[in-house]
């Protein structure tokens, strides 16, 4: 969910530097040289440094927090096309066995989404707290050899044509000095990367003084997720799994400052007033207020610096989509750095991250705010219009998968270049391959596939052997087919000879260990 909850006083910014020599006067202690440094310790961080070290990149992951298990979650759900970059990790299964399956989306009006038709193995939300995916995420980035900072925040960052400085302040209040050839910033809403590269944050607050609280319900919801939005309130619930739910709730007559306390009788209120109950609400351990914004960073790179997840993009947290955009943000870029730090790819490559990137986030940010616009309706014809909506989607199939496919991360494409085959930039779904494995297993790793109508060839990707598997279709599929690492088409050809398999192998992955 991505909000601003009611905090202390918001962080300064890390002082900008305008050359490296001013950092060079400092009294900062210098630690050895990784290739990469993230910023930025949540789904969206630990993914990406968790890539890149399973690749073979250095990586150091800066967090300012302590290091323990928050249970203030902001995000509930993993949508499919997150479930499948998991399970490409082999981390799906774990999180399947803790969470709970939710196979109708209902989002407002009667609107509902039956995912059982998704094209996916994962034909459902997973619903789970946040800190259920960061626990499994940084288990695994630690086992693939990131160097976790815990309680250490970036105070300072310049780059050169070589590389990235920057000065972190650590748990005892030592500065120490990092130089690395890319940084990334996965640092949240309020993020110190994008305000040291001087990235702007264009936007609004969409829906202010919201109530958060996690409570004890003395009766048990009747669905898994609940939500609802009547007059002039909207509530959710969805449960931690230890007992706990999470209630959000918004009443449109209550503009209150997000410095006033919350008390647990104004939750019931919005409660009932939205659901027609408040399910014996009681014993909240957190209560809080925020609101929400709708803002999108017009550069995703600066020269050597990135920015993903909640630094790019933040929105409302209708459709559950936040977390998940994050960390396709990080299962896009992570092994395009990976491949520039390792010398298998030019400055053209890490280009595509804005290309492919922004204009999802944009969508995102256009749909979450367009089903929290709907659900708030009151006047007349924004109800009219609701309604109409409501039935235009029930009745048109290909406009209810298209919405779907939005929400889910299924349905999106990359651009392609001119006179490229149609399947390029498309996600590739987990098809079974010749020998009794997916492809999603194929994927693991960090590499590309190569799938071909004949027999696998052991000389193709010679030099390569590392990043890429070669495999077979099961069945008459004749069209050859190179993936990315991220699962979507690279390459494809419908009568491709083995000069053409070299040639796009060679475009593609670069240059032989």
């Amino acid at each position: 969910m991505n909000g601003t909850p009611a905090t202390p006083e918001a962080h300064e910014g890390p002082e900008v530097h305008g050359a490296p020599e001013a950092l060079e006067a400092s009294e900062a202690h210098e630690t050895p040289t990784p290739d990469v440094i993230v910023v930025g310790a949540g789904p969206t961080g630990l993914l990406l440094a968790g890539d890149l070290a399973a690749a073979g990149v250095r990586v150091t992951l800066l967090e300012k927090r302590p290091h323990k298990v928050s249970n203030l979650s902001r995000a509930f759900v993993l949508h499919a096309r997150t479930l499948e970059q998991l399970d490409a990790r082999g981390l799906a299964e774990e999180l399947e066995a803790v969470g709970k399956p939710l196979e109708r989306l209902r989002l407002f009006g009667g609107l509902t989404f039956d995912l059982r038709t998704l094209p996916t193995r994962f034909r459902h939300v997973l619903v789970l707290p946040q800190y259920e995916v960061e626990k499994v995420l940084e288990r695994w980035a630690a086992g693939a050899g990131v160097d976790f900072r815990y309680e250490t925040e970036l105070t300072a960052l310049t780059q050169d044509a070589d590389g990235v400085t920057v000065e972190a302040r650590g748990p005892e209040g030592r500065t120490e000095r990092l130089r690395a050839a890319y940084v990334v910033g996965t640092d949240g809403m309020r993020s110190a990367v994008r305000g040291a590269v001087g990235v702007p944050f264009p936007g609004k607050s969409v829906i202010r003084s919201v109530v958060l609280a996690d409570v004890l319900l003395a009766e048990k919801p009747p669905n898994l997720l609940t939500a609802n939005a009547v007059g002039d309130a909207f509530a959710f619930l969805v449960p931690f799994g230890d007992g706990y739910y999470r209630v959000i709730g918004w009443h449109r007559g209550r503009d209150i400052s997000e410095r006033e306390p919350v008390d647990l009788a104004e939750v019931k209120e919005i409660t009932r007033l939205a659901l027609g109950r408040d399910f014996g609400m009681h014993d909240a351990r957190w209560l809080s207020r925020f609101h929400s914004d709708e803002r999108q960073a017009p550069a995703y790179r600066v020269g050597r610096v990135f920015l993903a997840g909640d630094a790019a993009h933040v929105h409302t947290p209708a459709g559950g989509q936040g977390m998940n955009t994050g960390m396709q943000d990080a299962a896009n870029l992570g092994w395009k750095l990976a491949a520039a730090v390792t010398g298998h790819a030019g400055p053209e490559l890490l280009d595509s991250y804005q290309a492919e990137r922004h204009p999802v986030g944009r969508t995102v940010l256009r749909s979450s705010g367009g089903i929290v616009r709907l659900a708030m309706a009151k006047r007349p014809w924004t109800l009219a219009a609701r309604a109409a909506l409501v039935a235009f989607l029930g009745a048109v199939a290909p406009a209810r998968r298209k919405i779907a496919g939005q929400i889910t991360g299924i349905g999106y494409r990359y651009p392609t270049p001119r006179g490229a085959h149609r399947l390029t930039g498309t996600r590739v779904p987990d098809v079974a391959l010749a020998g009794g494995t997916r492809l999603h297993e194929a994927l693991r790793g960090g590499r590309f596939v190569l799938i071909s109508p004949e027999p696998a060839r052991e000389s193709y990707g010679k030099g390569s052997a590392g990043r890429l598997a070669v495999a077979r279709w099961v069945g008459d599929r004749r069209t050859t087919v190179l993936v990315r690492p991220d699962g979507y088409v690279a390459w494809a050809a419908d009568a491709a000879g083995r000069a053409d398999v070299e040639a796009a192998l060679a475009r593609h992955l670069g240059p032989a260990d």
